[in-house]
């Protein structure tokens, strides 16, 4: 664990390497007590830079040997200052030899070169080489890699590395050897090696450009049934790019390697991606909806990150999106482009705003807010973020709508004709963009270094007798840490005009024809757009396909609403208004719970849902989202002040209402939405599995002994995990009786899938009947193992950030229970322990009670003697005034 005293590193500070890396060879003897790692870099001056002397960085190893050009350097030829290494007076060019020792198997943090199950792993990024040997690790540095991996044949049959393997062959020893080479500079964050037994399915792949490509998904015996998915979603992300941005796969082979004990989703390491199983392994029968997407999107991230963070990466690391956040805008065009039809790819629009609001916004509006390119850090880990991520796709989807798909493909053309193989800026990207559009995107700018969720507000005015309707546009952007003003953003606002008859109006803006939806750009804190030749009073359509990650503010009546709800032709928009509907009423219901109010639902509302929930013109997927109400998450944060039992209990009402009030036809589109014959995870399919469990979660909301029947049923008929998994998580929501028996025999089932454990877990952690005693007593189950990042993600985490009634009890036993995991993690894995810690970064907006309780716990957190860096930063901001 880091334990020296927190720095805080400013981009401002930025300065280029001293020196650059032209070659890197490694010689690694693999063992998991005592591992030798002999480094030998080629090194020159850096023109650009005024320091004299070679750094390198180093944790949690020994160093054993420093040769310069050949000299073997003594203790007073250098000097070492934490995990700084410095070598003063060293000539213009160099040749540094290095021999280091680290012992995979304590290596808990899962950085670095670490064992799972007995097999060799690495995860290099953000800082993770330093601890396998000393290095110049900055994403700036940039070299070409040749690799020598030697271990004991039997127990490490598969040797990997980036690149292309040149040779292997066997050693007298009982070990044997493999040799790879990366014909790519890249920098040390996507270094990778495996040592492992494993096994692989694999493919020849004809690539666009004639070449044969040999394709590999890597697992542990007994997995290989559960690879087919990542290897098809491989397969289609490598046609896709190379249709989409005539991008191809430059290397001869491309490798996935699943791993249980993993702090992330998946890594990009060149050519040899190393992925968490939750995203590879899947057949129907432990994998669920859920779960075969989010392989496919995975999977597809990791690829493209091959020419987008790859093949050109970012300069430091306060540039972080200018790989996420493109990669996953590239990842969710794949995803959508793989459904294919209008409401498949709303449908996935609405997910990626649902994660934005459940998230990213309280994150904006949090003490670890910042910008999608943060000006400072502590903890690099600490910002692979939901702002980084999901906002930095948002910024680079705005490109896109501001330029056009054309547009944006001239783009990035320029964007990699300038720039491969180099380590580049956010601004580079963004002039690229400029350049190719001919465009100004100064302002543009903003929504890098700006902080916050821009909060947009309308007003209109329709003119009958000029025939004209003004929309004004508002926008302003609340405080954040270190940014108490804001200057205004460049906003593409999409809106459309409905007549009365619920139809597209055709829209003329400035004399120009804008089709059906014009794209405003809103530049000032307030912009007047005036449309012409609108022939009767319109209902405005604002923000559609949510054109930009902001907060749309009032502007329009709950008859307007209705209007949008029933005909809007933007589907995001059309699912917006059913929100907007729900939250109103639900804020209200929150209200009335907390003063102990009776509680009531109006028939209009009833109605809207019914009309809805039967309109067979709408796909099921569609009318899955739009049925499902805005999460107790997002409703509180339209509160000033969040008492978690009463936002519970009114959206607990509503759904019970619903269920009630709808339950014939409840019933009706449960049958209606079956899915006989062999289990598909096709778009169609998983959209019809997704509506009919919305309905018999919606009849158990209130449930009855038909409703529970009807669950139970599902739970013992089943024939794949996504209908088993709702109908149990159902059971246990409802309280019912067959809860604990259903549990059981889950178990009973699936104990040897640890991926399926884990969901066993998660069901229980996350539902409200589970107290604190119910969570002690899963920790002693025998499957159950807070080293394994899954399974402490699987219980611990899901109590504390989804068990949202329970996790704040009144007596404060949620916020202790916190306290020691965060610092049990902690002493583990500060990446986890982080990241639980955010949990109770926004205690300061619940009710007084319980901030007292909350400020206890995080205040036994901050004071640990032994603290990471990674958690001092989360539980010190979070405190800070």
């Amino acid at each position: 664990m880091r334990t020296d005293t927190p720095q805080t590193i400013y981009r401002s500070d930025y300065t280029p390497p001293s020196y650059l890396v032209d070659t890197v060879e490694l010689g690694f003897d693999l063992d998991p007590t005592r591992t030798v790692v002999a480094n030998r870099l080629t090194l020159r001056r850096n023109p650009d830079s005024a320091q004299r002397e070679i750094e390198l960085y180093g944790e949690d190893i020994e160093l054993v040997a420093l040769r310069l050009n050949g000299r073997l350097l003594q203790e007073g030829d250098y000097a070492v200052n934490g995990s700084l290494l410095t070598i003063p007076n060293t000539p213009e060019e160099a040749t540094l030899e290095i021999e280091t020792l680290c012992v995979p198997e304590q290596n808990t943090t899962l950085s670095g070169l670490y064992t799972s199950n007995g097999n060799f792993f690495t995860q290099c990024e953000a800082e993770g080489f330093r601890r396998i040997t000393y290095f110049p690790d900055r994403p700036d540095v940039m070299a070409t890699y040749t690799v020598m991996l030697r271990a004991n044949k039997e127990r490490y049959p598969v040797l990997l590395s980036n690149g292309n393997l040149l040779e292997e062959g066997d050693l007298a020893d009982g070990r044997h050897y493999a040799k790879w080479e990366d014909p790519f500079k890249k920098p040390s964050y996507l270094f990778a090696l495996v040592a492992a037994q494993l096994v692989c399915q694999e493919e020849t792949f004809r690539l666009a450009d004639g070449r044969d490509a040999l394709l590999q998904v890597w697992v542990e015996e007994g997995n290989l049934d559960k690879t087919d998915y990542a290897m098809q979603s491989l397969k289609h992300s490598i046609r896709w790019d190379e249709e989409r941005y005539g991008l191809e796969l430059d290397l001869d082979r491309f490798m996935i390697v699943a791993t249980s004990d993993f702090n992330m989703g998946a890594m990009e390491n060149k050519g040899l991606n190393i992925f968490n199983t939750k995203f590879v392994l899947a057949n129907p029968r432990v994998a669920t909806d859920i779960d075969f997407q989010g392989i496919e999107a995975v999977v597809a991230h990791e690829y493209f990150h091959n020419w987008t963070g790859n093949r050109v990466t970012c300069r430091d690391w306060f540039q972080l999106s200018l790989k996420e956040g493109l990669t996953v805008f590239r990842d969710q065009e794949f995803t959508s482009d793989m459904i294919g039809t209008e409401l498949g790819r709303a449908v996935t629009r609405i997910d990626q705003v649902r994660t934005l609001r459940q998230a990213q916004f309280p994150e904006d509006a949090g003490p670890m807010a910042h910008p999608v390119r943060p000006d400072s850090f502590v903890e690099i880990n600490n910002f692979y973020t939901v702002t980084v991520y999901e906002k930095g796709a948002e910024v680079v989807r705005m490109y896109q709508t501001l330029l056009g798909r054309e547009g944006f493909r001239k783009g990035m053309d320029l964007y990699f004709e300038r720039h491969d193989e180099q380590a580049v800026t956010c601004d580079d990207f963004r002039l690229a963009m400029a350049d190719a559009g001919g465009r100004d995107f100064t302002q543009f700018e903003r929504w890098y270094s700006q902080a916050g969720t821009p909060q947009l507000r309308f007003e209109t005015r329709y003119d009958e007798a000029a025939q004209t309707y003004d929309i004004t546009l508002f926008q302003s952007c609340p405080a954040t840490p270190g940014q108490p003003t804001k200057l205004p953003f460049h906003i593409p606002v999409a809106v459309g005009l409905l007549d009365r008859a619920g139809r597209d109006m055709p829209l003329t803006v400035d004399g120009k024809d804008m089709g059906t939806t014009a794209v405003l750009e809103l530049l000032e804190e307030r912009q007047t757009f005036v449309f012409t030749g609108v022939t009767e009073q319109p209902v405005a359509s604002v923000l559609r396909d949510f054109s930009a990650p902001v907060i749309l503010q009032g502007g329009y009546t709950d008859a307007d609403l209705l209007h949008l709800f029933n005909h809007d032709s933007d589907p995001v928009n059309r699912w917006e208004a059913g929100q907007r509907l729900a939250m109103g009423r639900l804020l209200k219901l929150t209200g009335e719970t907390a003063v102990d109010a009776k509680l009531s639902l109006d028939d209009t509302f009833i109605e809207a849902m019914r009309r809805m929930l039967v309109d067979e013109s709408l796909d099921p997927a569609f009318r899955e989202q739009a049925l499902l109400l805005p999460s107790e998450t997002m409703i509180a944060e339209q509160l000033s002040e969040v008492d978690p039992l009463s936002v519970h209990v009114a959206r607990q009402f509503m759904r019970a209402n619903i269920g009630a009030a709808l339950r014939t036809e409840l019933m009706a589109q449960y049958q209606a939405n079956l899915t006989p014959g062999p289990y598909s995870p096709d778009a169609a399919s998983a959209g019809k599995r997704a509506l009919k469990n919305l309905a018999l979660s919606y009849l158990n909301a209130a449930p009855d002994e038909e409703t529970i029947a009807l669950a139970a049923r599902q739970c013992v008929d089943a024939d794949n995990m996504t209908d088993r998994a709702a109908a149990l998580s159902t059971l246990i929501h409802a309280r019912a009786p067959e809860a604990e028996a259903e549990l059981a025999r889950f178990y009973d089932e699936f104990q040897g899938e640890a991926l399926v454990v884990d969901k066993w877990f998660a069901m229980q952690a996350s539902a409200p009947t589970t107290d604190i005693a119910k969570v002690r007593e899963l920790m002693r189950h025998p499957a159950f193992n807070l080293r394994n990042p899954n399974r402490a993600r699987s219980l611990v985490a899901n109590y504390c950030m989804n068990n949202a009634v329970q996790f704040h009890a009144p007596n404060g036993s949620g916020y202790l229970f916190w306290a020691e995991h965060v610092t049990l993690l902690d002493g583990l894995n500060p990446q986890v322990a982080a990241r639980l810690a955010r949990a109770m970064d926004r205690w300061r907006r619940f009710t007084p009670s319980l901030q007292v309780h909350m400020k206890t716990a995080l205040q036994q957190v901050a004071g640990q003697q032994r603290l990471s860096n990674d958690v001092r930063e989360v539980v010190t901001k979070a405190l800070a005034n």
